[in-house]
């Protein structure tokens, strides 16, 4: 029997291919959109997940930093899949990338109850249907992604390393108050990688920006998506913090 997985923010970029992994590795895949704009994005992946991996997908509606939709989203997979969540992936997020004066309250707001609520939301709705079967040979397992700004301080991205940060955070905490239960929780802190912010950058300031990683390149989403399988198949893996940077940022 296929096990199910939810990712949120799986539509685009990292988390298109963190979904893709999934279906990869043979879950049922629930992807969530926010807005019309990327309801095509999340069909035309679903549809790609079901054609190469054989796995069923479901599309739902929802704006997750809001704790209702966050219900909806959830109760739409029980619904097609069962009462036994398998895996919660925790992507969705946003930056704002301004300084910290003329930052608007509504736009940090916006940003903390997006990267960051938004995944205690998920977490607290998931957790009844994975201690209902998850055991020591049958792991469940969530998966935070947080970002090298969780690590170090990054300027004019306060809110979001603040929000990346506190996912750290509360990924340790889940990790220790669920690890009896065969219940595993970690996250990924991704350094610079090729998504489409990066490349709308001027060429000569994507390869500034290359120099500065010790590596000496921009990563591609199939490091994370690489980082994710690992975890998934780690069995004696949580509380843990996997960061590929490119040497970055080294822990």
């Amino acid at each position: 029997m296929a096990k199910t997985a939810i990712i949120t923010g799986g539509s685009r970029g990292i988390g298109e291919a963190m979904a893709l992994k999934l279906g990869e590795l043979g879950y049922n895949v629930v992807i969530n959109y926010r807005s019309e704009s990327s309801k095509s994005l999340s069909d035309n992946l679903a549809a790609k997940i079901s054609e190469q991996y054989g796995v069923e997908t479901l599309v739902v509606r929802a704006d997750v930093s809001k704790y209702e939709d966050c219900e909806t989203l959830v109760k739409e997979a029980v619904a097609k899949f069962g009462d036994k969540i398998d895996v919660l992936v925790n992507n969705a997020g946003i930056t704002n990338n301004c300084n910290f004066v003329d930052i608007t309250k509504e736009s940090y707001t916006n940003l903390i109850n997006t990267n960051l609520l938004s995944a205690l939301h998920m977490t607290h709705l998931v957790l009844p249907y994975m201690v209902n079967h998850a055991t020591k040979d049958e792991q469940c397992s969530i998966v935070n992604t947080s970002s090298i700004g969780g690590l170090i301080g990054v300027i004019n991205q306060a809110d979001y390393c603040a929000s990346k940060a506190g996912l750290i955070g509360f990924t340790r905490a889940i990790a220790l108050e669920f690890a009896a239960k065969g219940i595993r929780c970690n996250a990924i802190a991704p350094g610079m990688i090729m998504t489409d912010m990066l490349r709308g950058v001027n060429q000569d300031e994507l390869n500034a920006l290359a120099a500065t990683i010790p590596q000496g390149f921009i990563g591609d989403t199939s490091a994370i998506a690489g980082a994710l399988g690992y975890i998934l198949t780690a069995s004696y893996l949580t509380g843990q913090v996997i960061s590929p940077n490119g040497g970055i940022v080294q822990q």
